[in-house]
């Protein structure tokens, strides 16, 4: 795994249903859908980490500049390729890293049985197996949700409308797919807008959202109201 540091520039809005269907014109003018999208959208469903004093939960609550957080995630109920990942903040900007798991790793960590995790040769899962061991990081919630992606290749920009975000309360069992899962509350809709240098004036202009401002709104955190 590359561990060079990449971080990348990050902006949220909370939008309405109009919002997106006027964003979503303006940007299909421009800007491309991801390739790996499925009629233009995909299912995410994502296990998340945190600690017994929901260390993670508090920090993105309080806003607190260098954070971290530890999630396992698969697309469209696939889970022949799922994925542990490390997403970090630090001062407004954000990375991630990221590694292969296996149907049978996902399940043992699941279960907490982790003693194969330092013998991996993986960086990310060995990191992962230190802070669960040594600072009690356990599965804590589900969270699934749709996202439609927009690629704008200058800037390497990303638009993604993340709804429709459910919350398996307190379950685990995520590679089930008859798992437990309901509304999360009054969740909106989320537009988060990635790049890396700059972002092109086109694309700043298609996602202009009048009257409504920048947030940090977290699925993770919303999906926790419940447990």
């Amino acid at each position: 795994m590359d561990r060079r540091i990449h971080y990348r520039h990050e902006l949220k809005h909370e939008l309405n249903m109009s919002d997106l269907i006027s964003i979503r014109q303006r940007l299909r003018a421009v800007a491309v859908p991801d390739p790996h999208a499925e009629g233009g959208r995909y299912l995410i469903r994502s296990l998340y980490f945190d600690n017994l004093n929901d260390r993670a939960l508090r920090e993105k609550i309080d806003g607190v500049n260098m954070r971290e957080k530890f999630r396992i995630r698969f697309y469209n109920h696939d889970t022949s390729l799922i994925h542990l990942e490390k997403k970090s903040k630090r001062n407004g900007l954000g990375t991630k890293y990221s590694e292969v798991l296996s149907a049978e790793e996902a399940q043992r960590i699941v279960d907490g049985d982790v003693g194969w995790m330092m013998e991996s040769g993986r960086s990310l899962v060995q990191e992962l197996y230190l802070k669960m061991r040594y600072q009690g990081l356990r599965p804590k919630t589900i969270v699934d949700y749709t996202r439609e992606p927009f690629i704008y290749r200058p800037g390497n920009v990303r638009v993604t409308f993340d709804y429709d975000i459910r919350t398996g309360i307190r379950g685990t069992d995520f590679l089930n797919p008859d798992c437990i899962m309901i509304p999360a509350g009054d969740a909106p809709i989320l537009m988060e807008v990635k790049w890396d240098e700059f972002l092109p004036s086109v694309i700043r202009d298609c996602v202009q959202t009048p009257g409504r401002r920048e947030m940090a709104f977290s699925k993770y955190a919303q999906c926790r109201v419940y447990g």
